[in-house]
């Protein structure tokens, strides 16, 4: 029975994949405490890990995708939970969201494929096609970065519904805003803003010492676009509260100005005085 190993640092990270045989199946879970979803992916994960013998086939870890952010920059982690499955140093496929579906499905999958090539061969083999820019996952949002089957019938796509695609799109929206107490939807993420005004909002909830989750709209043109509709706001960066729209950055230094402790209740010495 394979268990899930939380990593707690660079080192332990580097050293537990260096450690891995080129055959195995790296499983690795981005997460972040606030976000509830991540508390679901957690225990899916666990269960799934139980199915899995602790052969070296598979492995399983757990990374904190704040604490460790360098690692998560690398696999182009822009929400949570994210999930990235890599083998030889190769990412296979990534999902993002809670879907458990997509989730065991892209994990029996990769580990199907590892144990298929090894009978059919007597070694291991990495993949011929994978879904991956430059080693890391092309799709960031929605888990499409799977495996294409070689020869396979091209499948007939139908057109979807638009009103069914634009209520399951708004209830994404929904869910996402009120992921985080405060959440920030961003051009690019924290620690590489992509304009100025992404950049001096982080800066103002940085200095705050406001806890906070995050949106890279770049890496995602649905909630991009979508996002606009759903606030009635058709700029970026947008601020939400508690699930609610408080605006850009000209709302938010007019709020500072009109209130100093605006962040307060949100910061994380306030909830550090709360728990004590």
């Amino acid at each position: 029975m394979s268990t899930i190993k939380e990593i707690t640092s660079e080192d332990d990270w580097r050293s537990h994949v260096a450690a891995l045989p080129s055959s195995t199946l790296l499983i690795i879970s981005f997460h972040a405490p606030w976000a509830a979803p991540c508390a679901q992916m957690s225990t899916v994960l666990k269960t799934l890990a139980a199915e899995y013998p602790a052969n070296g086939e598979t492995s399983w870890v757990s990374i904190n995708a704040e604490e460790l952010s360098d690692i998560s920059e690398t696999y182009d982690v822009t929400a949570v939970p994210y999930l990235v499955l890599q083998r030889n140093d190769q990412v296979l496929e990534a999902v993002s969201g809670s879907s458990a579906m997509k989730v065991r499905t892209a994990i029996e999958t990769h580990a199907k494929n590892n144990n298929n090539s090894t009978n059919a061969n007597g070694t291991a083999s990495a993949g011929s096609a994978t879904a991956t820019t430059n080693g890391i996952a092309a799709s960031s949002t929605t888990g499409a970065g799977s495996v294409e089957k070689p020869g396979a019938a091209a499948e007939i796509e139908t057109e979807p519904d638009p009103a069914k695609a634009k209520e399951a799109l708004f209830k994404r929206l929904g869910e996402l805003v009120k992921a985080a107490r405060v959440m920030l939807f961003i051009k690019g993420t924290p620690s590489a803003p992509q304009c100025g005004f992404s950049r001096q909002l982080v800066a103002l909830l940085r200095e705050r010492s406001v806890r906070y989750g995050f949106f890279n709209i770049l890496a995602d043109d649905d909630v991009r676009q979508g996002l606009k509709e759903f606030a009635d706001w058709p700029t970026y960066p947008q601020l939400w509260m508690d699930g609610e729209l408080v605006g850009g950055l000209d709302i938010i230094k007019e709020e500072l100005e009109n209130n100093p402790d605006f962040f307060k209740a949100y910061s994380a010495a306030e909830e550090g005085v709360a728990a004590a």
